[in-house]
């Protein structure tokens, strides 16, 4: 990524973050002000969801090639879908402690969220304790497959039809997509929860993009001294 481009991302990044918790927000069934916390939740739920769908892409990429570098790439996006995934719950966590009083209550959301930690927490434990080199890549690219096809379920569809006290839920409205396709957003809100979506997405690239050239150099590092 371009160091301009870099700068741009850094700056759109702290500028959705300084409207986010400023600008004027509407009323929102069942979240109130509280609803700012849409501004940064939801995107890091949605970066965590393509950071999965990337791994999964580059180990079906690795088993038709067999190139070590899509490896690399699946195992990359893995790792920072993971850290995505920590913080959606951690932002998660912090709007139940104010609008549930605890920052845990075992919801089926933050059930569903808790069990695909542990998934790709298993992925990794799998990757470690694999020490060749081709059987660690095989195993892992068809781990990621299989992990990514619990994403929708545990994300999109289980919250959905049990009863939930997260909007959105059986029995509750989405403030964002819902049956009626109706966004419980002003304008202002709009533009601004949008210009996070692309902008926790740019960073993400970023960060990917990164750790992709970390790991490609390391890896070449063990593989000389090997």
């Amino acid at each position: 990524m371009a160091r301009w481009m870099k700068l741009l991302v850094g700056v759109w990044i702290a500028a959705v973050v300084t409207l986010g918790v400023t600008i004027p927000i509407g009323y929102i069934p069942g979240l109130g002000d509280r609803a700012r916390i849409l501004f940064f939740h939801v995107p890091m739920s949605w970066v965590a969801v393509l950071a999965f769908l990337m791994s999964m892409w580059y180990g079906i990429a690795y088993l038709r090639k067999r190139d070590i570098m899509n490896d690399i790439k699946s195992a990359s996006a893995a790792e920072l879908g993971f850290v995505f995934c920590i913080l959606a719950t951690i932002t998660g966590s912090i709007w139940a402690r104010f609008n549930w009083g605890s920052f845990w209550n075992w919801d089926p959301r933050e059930t569903s969220i808790f069990v695909l930690l542990l998934i790709y927490g298993a992925y990794f434990s799998l990757r470690s304790a694999l020490e060749i080199e081709e059987r660690r890549a095989s195993l892992s690219a068809v781990y990621s497959i299989v992990a990514f096809v619990t994403v929708p379920f545990f994300i999109f569809i289980m919250p959905r039809i049990t009863f939930s006290l997260h909007p959105g839920g059986a029995g509750s409205v989405a403030p964002i997509l819902n049956t009626s396709g109706k966004m419980y957003m002003g304008t202002n809100m709009k533009y601004v929860f949008f210009a996070s979506l692309i902008g926790f997405t740019g960073l993400y690239l970023w960060l990917f993009q990164l750790r992709t050239r970390i790991a490609t150099v390391t890896y070449h590092k063990h593989a000389e001294s090997a």
